[in-house]
């Protein structure tokens, strides 16, 4: 039996991370994002996906997409059995490659699913010794399995993208929305309301968000996990728990663990 869940990691590879899930009944989360790219295929079950305001029932077969900061989730149906692979691949190491974000969440392509499994297989195998070149070559041909679709920037409200940023720029700091509301200059009422219908959490979920963020970077660097969840901004480490629990369905110990 596939295992419930396991993260990797290779130090000859550090912009990207894979995880593996064998019963996703057991791996659910809330409302979440990710400073990488993710990208993945359900390998057995099916599941409910939400990505944005998009909610579609996905399966075997599907291949899902989510950009940096977009708040998504993905959970099992009435108890059904599911599992999945994952990949989260660094904006930097993409944007290197000249890779345009797409505009689809979703895919059923089967040559998409059958590209992205052999990529996975490529990445566990240590002994491929041209793994980087082998990834960069799906992501150059990603377009064209999706259909070449460009994203569609949405500009929103200036005063709320720089809530935001207010947010991701002082994620450690004991953040008020009072704070948050003087620096974008809008009314709490309104913050409230429309910041949770551009992001889809609210001020002080999406604070939550980044911390979390912050400290899955940190627990890469294998450190302990009572100075991460101080240093990001957590009341303390049982605070981390819950938060990092909640979000990537893991310990913050499972987390920090994994090895290739």
């Amino acid at each position: 039996m596939i295992e419930v869940s396991r993260f990797w990691r290779d130090p000859a590879l550090p912009f990207v991370e894979a995880r593996r899930v064998g019963d996703g009944r057991q791996v659910c989360y809330a409302a979440h994002s990710h400073e990488s790219f993710s990208i993945g295929v359900i390998t057995g079950g099916r599941s409910t996906y939400l990505n944005g305001d998009q909610r579609i029932e996905v399966e075997a077969g599907t291949t899902v997409l989510m950009n940096p900061g977009v708040v998504h989730t993905c959970n099992p149906i009435a108890g059904e059995t599911w599992s999945y692979l994952m990949l989260f691949v660094d904006w930097p190491w993409l944007q290197a490659l000249d890779f345009a974000l797409p505009a689809q969440t979703w895919s059923r392509s089967p040559v998409l699913y059958r590209r992205l499994l052999q990529a996975f297989a490529d990445l566990f195998d240590a002994s491929v010794a041209d793994r980087e070149a082998r990834l960069a070559i799906v992501f150059s041909a990603l377009p064209g399995l999706l259909g070449g679709e460009a994203s569609v920037i949405d500009e929103g409200n200036p005063r709320l993208d720089a809530a935001a940023a207010f947010i991701r720029a002082h994620r450690s700091d004991p953040l008020s929305l009072e704070d948050i509301c003087s620096a974008c200059g809008l009314s709490r009422s309104y913050l409230i309301r429309a910041f949770r219908q551009r992001f889809g959490l609210t001020p002080h979920g999406y604070l939550l968000d980044q911390r979390v963020q912050l400290a899955r970077a940190q627990l890469r660097q294998g450190r302990a996990i009572a100075e991460v969840a101080q240093e990001a901004g957590f009341a303390d480490q049982a605070h981390l728990q819950r938060a990092f629990k909640q979000h990537l369905a893991a310990t913050p110990g499972h987390y920090r663990n994994a090895n290739s």
